[in-house]
């Protein structure tokens, strides 16, 4: 990253800096991307896991987004179906909630099919109250009304950054996890400084132009002139006994929408939608969130009686929206800016998991527009139409759910994928801490693979599972964050 200057620095290296590090790289730019902790260890290894336009905002008449995000979730499948399976939603209605109309649903669905150029990745129906409770027999029959079912699809986050780096990488992209930005000045060139957490001291990054893709990070970066709200969203995950949900069903609170969402052995419930003001590097799921969302299961799932000792594991981060002071969390718009305050420079803020790939496209345009005259004239946008990585990469090691304890998975993980610390393979590459029962037990044999195949010494792994232990422990409700 030092030996000549980049056309591209990308800071961040959560989703929207991983798509536009493999767009710039597949065009042609020298392209670097530092992210100052794990990458996917922000908001986007902590998100709800869906690709999708959006119900909720399409009853907010927010069409434009919606059609956007439809037409980019299709594109994600194509490209990469190991991480974007079809996922059918259950939208059950209830007489007396004036917020969600059986009549309105059903014009809903249909409209939802066609911004997706009435190619969904399956098609929408509406079930009668018997036809809703032969799909969801442990939902709530009082006041039922029936319910519509339509389809968005379904990923695992952090692994959708993973193998969107692994492609850049593969692209001659130059990545760097652990390494962070401190300041940049601009002359001929930006001149940029970092410090590498992992391999200790400073350098010196020349680049021609420079990204802010730091997500709820990006108003706090030198240069940046992002104004955020964000807004905190909080998961928990069930064993799937004491919650069945053979499709996603959708739990509305007044006009907020929930998800209990079907994941191998276990149904992930989320989000909640609040204003944040804390600190950025601790982001948890505290006693109200967690009793927040079991009531709304509980209500409209009477029969599970959850309670916190249900919890498996959960898992809390934030929403980098743009700021607006007026209206509701749930209010504020999910649409993305692209702007360049001052030359070389751009902030990405705002935007969904299921858009990362056009904002990293429109970003990329811009910046090969303004380098034109100084570099050779670079080639076109070829990232909805390339895979993501080839199959004899992803199989085993990359999917929706996560791969089996084996050493081999962790060779693999150790080898191709960069990981510093044990919680970047269980948390992150493998998903194992958030899914397992015995996590922390199997933590302990992982962090012997680990230390095989990067060469830690006994007392480094055993600082490495006690750093894990710490990153871990819920301060305040017991539970694994």
């Amino acid at each position: 990253m030092t030996e000549a200057p980049l056309d591209l620095l990308v800071i961040g290296g959560g989703i929207v800096g991983a798509g536009i590090a493999r767009d710039a790289a597949m065009r042609g730019l020298r392209t670097g991307l530092v992210e100052q902790g794990d990458f996917a260890s922000g908001t986007s290894g902590r998100s709800s896991r869906l690709l999708h336009g959006g119900m909720r905002y399409l009853a907010q008449g927010r069409i434009g987004l919606v059609h956007e995000a439809s037409v980019e979730k299709k594109i994600i499948h194509q490209i990469a179906p190991h991480l974007a399976e079809p996922l059918p939603f259950l939208f059950p209605a209830y007489r007396g909630d004036k917020n969600w109309l059986l009549w309105q649903l059903k014009i809903g669905v249909k409209i939802y099919d066609l911004l997706c150029g009435g190619h969904n990745l399956g098609k929408s129906t509406w079930l009668s109250p018997e036809a809703t409770l032969q799909k969801a027999p442990e939902l709530r029959s009082e006041n039922l009304a029936g319910a519509v079912r339509y389809y968005d699809g379904f990923t695992n986050d952090a692994r959708l950054v993973l193998d969107t780096l692994r492609s850049a990488a593969k692209h001659n992209g130059i990545l760097l996890n652990y390494c962070h930005f401190t300041s940049a000045t601009r002359g001929e060139l930006w001149t940029c400084e970092m410090e590498d957490a992992l391999a200790g001291g400073k350098m010196r990054v020349r680049a021609r132009t420079v990204v802010n893709a730091t997500g709820p990070w990006a108003d706090g970066i030198p240069h940046s002139r992002v104004k955020l709200r964000p807004t905190k969203g909080v998961h928990l995950v069930v064993d799937r006994q004491r919650l069945s949900a053979p499709d996603t069903v959708v739990m509305t609170d007044a006009r907020r929408i929930l998800f209990a969402i079907p994941w191998g052995e276990r149904t992930i419930l989320g989000t909640t939608d609040t204003d944040y003001h804390g600190p950025l590097d601790r982001i948890q799921a505290d006693a109200a969130d967690i009793g927040y969302i079991l009531s709304i299961a509980n209500q409209f799932f009477p029969r599970a009686k959850l309670t916190e000792r249900d919890v498996v594991s959960t898992w809390a981060g934030l929403r980098p929206l743009i700021a607006n002071a007026n209206g509701a969390p749930s209010d504020i718009s999910r649409s993305h800016e692209i702007r360049s305050p001052e030359p070389g420079w751009w902030d990405v803020a705002g935007g969904k998991l299921t858009t990362h790939r056009l904002m990293a496209q429109q970003t990329v345009d811009q910046i090969a527009e303004a380098l034109k005259g100084e570099a050779p004239r670079y080639a076109p946008c070829r990232t909805a139409d390339e895979p993501l990585l080839p199959r004899t990469e992803t199989d085993g090691v990359s999917g929706i759910l996560p791969p089996p304890v084996t050493r081999e998975v962790v060779k693999h993980f150790c080898e191709c994928e960069w990981p510093a610390h044990l919680e970047d393979v269980m948390i992150r590459r493998a998903g194992w801490h958030y899914y397992l029962a015995d996590a922390k037990e199997r933590a302990e044999q992982v962090a012997g693979w680990m230390g095989e195949f990067l060469d830690w010494p006994a007392a480094v792994r055993a600082e490495k599972i006690a750093r894990y232990h710490a990153a871990t422990a819920g301060r305040q409700t017991g539970v694994t964050v």
